[in-house]
Order: C-alpha cells, then sequence, then structure tokens
C-alpha cells in the first residue's frame, strides 16, 4: 500500500497496480480494512498493549509462557497461541537464561607456555573463546530415559560409553 500511496499522484492508483500485479478491489479492500479494523483485530491491538506492559513490567524477561499465565491470573481468557502471535509481531521476546555448567573448565595458562616461539597456541586459543565444560541437559529426566535406551546407567560408576567401567570408574 505504501508504494501505490507513494506513486499515485505521479501515475495513478490503476497503472501502478496493474503493473505490481495486484487487483483494484484488493487495495480498495486494503484501504477499508485499515480505516475500519475487524473486532477482533481491535481486540489484538488491546491485548498487545497490556501484553507489552506484562513484559515490560518483567524486565523483557518473560516470554509468551509467562505472560500467558499473567493474563490468566488477572482474568483474561485468552489462548497461548494468540499471545505467542502477538509477542512475535510486536518483537518481543523472552530472555533464555544460560544454562549452568556442570564441570567448568578452568582456562588457566600452563607455565612457561608463551604462545610464541614453539607453534603451539596457548590453552585458550590465543583470544578464543575459553573452553566449556559438560553441560546438563535441559530435561534430566529424558536425559535419562535415552541413556537407559542405549543400556547406559546413571550411576556416578558408569561410564558415559554405554555403562562399561573404564579406568576412571571403580569396578
Amino acid at each position: 500500500m505504501t508504494l501505490v500511496d507513494e506513486l499515485r499522484d505521479r501515475f495513478g492508483v490503476e497503472p501502478v497496480l496493474r503493473v505490481i500485479g495486484v487487483a483494484a478491489s484488493t487495495y480498495y479492500g486494503w484501504l477499508t480494512q485499515a480505516a475500519n479494523p475487524s473486532a477482533r483485530r481491535r481486540k489484538d491491538a488491546e491485548l498487545a498493549v497490556e501484553i507489552a506492559e506484562i513484559h515490560d513490567v518483567s524486565g523483557g524477561t518473560y516470554g509468551s509462557p509467562r505472560v500467558h499465565a499473567m493474563l490468566c491470573r488477572q482474568g483474561r481468557r485468552v489462548g497461548r497461541k494468540r499471545v505467542e502471535r502477538l509477542m512475535r509481531e510486536h518483537g518481543l521476546q523472552g530472555r533464555v537464561p544460560a544454562q549452568e555448567m556442570a564441570h567448568p573448565v578452568d582456562p588457566v595458562e600452563p607455565e612457561g607456555d608463551t604462545g610464541s616461539g614453539s607453534g603451539q597456541t596457548a590453552v585458550h586459543g590465543g583470544g578464543a573463546e575459553p573452553p566449556v565444560g559438560r553441560r546438563r541437559h535441559p530435561d534430566p529426566l529424558r536425559a535419562g530415559r535415552v541413556l537407559a535406551r542405549r543400556g547406559a546407567t546413571c550411576s556416578p560408576t558408569a561410564s558415559w560409553a554405554g555403562g562399561a567401567p573404564t579406568a576412571a570408574t571403580p569396578t
């Protein structure tokens, strides 16, 4: 619509619509919808304001599940997917918490290694990101089921490679 609005004074509406392949009735239908939005679009606009307020009050941390829960607590009957759609359309997104590390790795350089002359780089990769330890599975119960299907157990004496004892695990 903005292209047609920009070029209407110069070329007229009908020729511009013909070039871009849009029927005149479609264009005028869009104008009518913009001037008189449907009841659902008006309610969506009101709901979007409430969603933005909840999102702002949370400091931008609440995603659609929490925003939906807050709306339900306030007595608003609204679908979860509608909240998701409105948040997506308005560019609202919750923050994802950083995953906790199970075994952090210390990015300390070995003594005496300066990273120059020997062709070897330092442990941390000479300015690259430090190595990261193994992260926890986002769903620990599912992780246990996956390992159980592979024949592994989740006991501290079993190895991650399938349950067979290794040199690091006591027999």
